[in-house]
């Protein structure tokens, strides 16, 4: 399996277990697609995407919609994409992704919580050569009905670099730069992502005790609870003893 396939089986991140958080998410991502590219889902592609997102975690039509609208209007709501890197113990990193409408309140809670779990907070870019920036294109596997010699080769055509499967999915990994075409080529295939997301999977990894463990768990859950925080990657290495206490 790839690494990118494993972090994210390993990681279980509790924010998409929760669907309110998950659709807070989504419309802050298509506030942010609208104002870059406008409403037109034919002429924004990353509106498409969170479009696709936005079926992939079964949020209703009209919540759709909604936040369309509500982000072309006049008096839109608007969010900054916003960085923070820090250390958890045992000197695992932590990288913190946020979009937020009030950066003074988004780093002092963000900094709180690293303070109160014992972590630090660190300078922007300073653990950016730990995470690699990948596309993440997460499809239903019953939704390919090509030959899957004819589809892994299609899909390393558009750049795939990693090609994984379970009983009922298919990850595609590819390369940041090679996200969009990708993405050309599922929709050239008429194939549907459930989800198509651009992820940081560590490059290398952190092995910590038991009890750096559990601390380093209950900082994600704290960021994860956090409303600006949009997505949150660390570099905790995760062995099949303490798979089972996640």
């Amino acid at each position: 399996m790839g690494r990118a396939f494993e972090y994210r089986k390993a990681s279980k991140m509790a924010r998409w277990d929760k669907m309110a958080k998950t659709f807070s998410r989504i419309g802050k991502d298509i506030a942010i697609a609208v104002k870059a590219g406008g409403p037109d889902p034919e002429s924004n592609p990353a509106l498409r995407r969170c479009i696709q997102n936005a079926k992939g975690a079964n949020m209703p039509k009209d919540n759709v919609e909604r936040a369309i609208k509500k982000a072309s209007g006049a008096d839109a709501e608007q969010y900054d994409e916003i960085t923070y890197e820090g250390y958890g113990q045992g000197g695992v990193a932590f990288f913190v992704e946020c979009t937020t409408n009030n950066p003074t309140r988004t780093v002092a809670n963000v900094r709180a919580i690293f303070n109160k779990m014992d972590g630090n907070l660190g300078k922007n870019g300073e653990l950016a050569f730990i995470f690699d920036r990948k596309g993440i294109f997460t499809l239903d596997k019953s939704s390919i009905t090509m030959d899957w010699e004819e589809f892994e080769m299609e899909m390393i055509d558009g750049g795939a670099e990693e090609i994984d499967t379970d009983e009922n999915e298919v990850m595609v990994t590819t390369a940041f730069e090679d996200f969009g075409a990708l993405s050309h080529k599922l929709e050239k295939l008429g194939i549907e992502a459930k989800s198509a997301e651009l992820q940081r999977i560590p490059n290398m990894t952190k092995e910590v005790t038991e009890e750096q463990f559990k601390n380093n768990m209950k900082m994600l859950e704290k960021f994860e609870e956090d409303d600006d925080v949009q997505n949150v990657y660390h570099n905790m290495e995760i062995n099949d003893e303490l798979m089972q206490k996640l």
